[in-house]
């Protein structure tokens, strides 16, 4: 990608946030990486200067880097000022931009993005924004010629690029792939920030307007290749079958849910995209979480009842935002996970794929580097990206990439359990 005039390869908007101290110090990790080859100038961006200092300041001393704050820019920017976001814009190469909830920030960041010819990667999970982004804003990026790429976080790289993984070591036709998202937890237990939360509960309450939006957009189905597949249902709650959606995974012996994220939405975007613009013949994919054994159901289910009845209305969701960690049972709150969390969780995704013959921390580890290797993959595999730019997922965008190869080697790794059963 052209980065001539730009004094930033890379700007960190929100880097004092929660998420954005961590995609901080990976860029900072990438910046000394003994592969690089050319220096990679980036700053950090938000409203106070003295916030992105002290960051900077953290980042130096967990990474052993002194003079880290010296070597790295500081732009002051709001997202109540477009001007100020115009001039972010016009210093960057690529925006990563870590400031949610997204469906109230995330805009007027990519407006400002694609007006000033720069591009963005977000770590969106939200699908009403993604959706949204790219009806409003795919014809004006490619005119741009600029790259504007959600969910490259967590939620969706392992999700989306999983089943291009999967379809791309299957001796035939891959037809349809279930993922199971399994976390593990230290002696500490798990936490969650609220922010997710926060976008959980917008977004349930809010499902109406994804509905229209998905009507308006009006898109021809794609062709269905291939069994339907069916959603797994529970045989062990004899009756619960039709209204609780609890399975038992035989394959990894233990209870799943659907993953309510925003994997499914964005695989699926991915899939249309390359069947109609590369011809590939397009995947079903649903997308669950394990919860473990019985005890960790029946508190799921408890949490569920509790999730689904408040978020229905306005004051529901205001208790619900006032105290997740109460509503949550625990897996929420307000001050996120510890160091010592976060150093000992892990997740495995797992793929099960089906077809005709011819797991690094969720949320605070993997996301940086995802994000990180998104915007590295801009910058240095132009060739293999989409001709003209756009609103793309990342499958859409990276399929042709180097991107799998860049996260084995940072620690999302993807491989292949068993090659006699592919």
């Amino acid at each position: 990608m052209a980065t001539e005039q730009r004094p930033f390869h890379l700007v960190v908007f929100g880097a004092s946030g929660f998420t954005g101290q961590f995609v901080t110090e990976e860029v900072a990790r990438e910046q000394v990486d003994p592969e690089r080859s050319s220096r990679l100038p980036w700053a950090v961006a938000g409203r106070s200067r003295e916030k992105l200092q002290r960051v900077l300041e953290k980042a130096a001393l967990k990474l052993g880097r002194p003079t880290l704050s010296s070597e790295v820019g500081i732009i002051i920017c709001d997202i109540a000022n477009p001007a100020s976001l115009d001039e972010m814009a016009k210093q960057a190469t690529v925006v990563l931009n870590c400031v949610g909830p997204y469906r109230f920030y995330g805009e007027p960041v990519i407006k400002a993005c694609i007006e000033n010819g720069a591009s963005c990667i977000d770590i969106s999970g939200e699908p009403q924004f993604l959706e949204l982004m790219q009806l409003k804003y795919h014809e004006k990026a490619a005119d741009k010629g600029v790259y504007i790429i959600g969910s490259s976080g967590f939620d969706s790289i392992p999700a989306d690029l999983g089943v291009i993984y999967t379809r791309n070591k299957m001796n035939g036709t891959l037809t349809a792939v279930e993922s199971f998202l399994t976390i593990h937890s230290g002696p500490e237990g798990l936490s969650i920030h609220d922010g997710t939360w926060k976008s959980a509960i917008y977004g349930f309450g809010d499902q109406s307007n994804l509905r229209k939006l998905r009507n308006v957009s009006n898109l021809k189905p794609v062709p269905l290749i291939g069994p339907k597949l069916k959603r797994r249902k529970c045989k062990i709650f004899i009756g619960l079958s039709c209204r609780w959606p609890i399975s038992y995974c035989r394959e990894l012996k233990g209870y799943s849910i659907p993953f309510m994220g925003s994997d499914v939405s964005v695989v699926r975007r991915t899939q249309r995209y390359l069947y109609e613009n590369l011809e590939e013949s397009p995947v079903q994919y649903a997308a669950y979480v394990t919860v473990g054994g019985i005890t960790s159901v029946i508190k799921l289910m408890f949490a569920g009842l509790f999730f689904l009845f408040f978020v229905r209305f306005g004051i529901g969701r205001q208790l619900l935002i006032k105290f997740p960690w109460f509503f949550s049972f625990g897996y929420f709150s307000k001050q996120g996970p510890t160091q010592k969390q976060i150093d000992a969780a892990s997740f495995t995704l797992t793929f099960f794929g089906q077809g005709y013959s011819q797991g690094t921390e969720a949320g605070y580890v993997a996301t940086p580097i995802a994000m990180v290797q998104a915007a590295m993959t801009l910058l240095s595999d132009a060739s293999h990206l989409p001709k003209a730019g756009g609103v793309f997922t990342p499958g859409a965008a990276f399929s042709k990439t180097k991107l799998i190869d860049r996260l084995n080697k940072h620690g999302i790794e993807f491989s292949v359990i068993s090659s006699s059963e592919v």
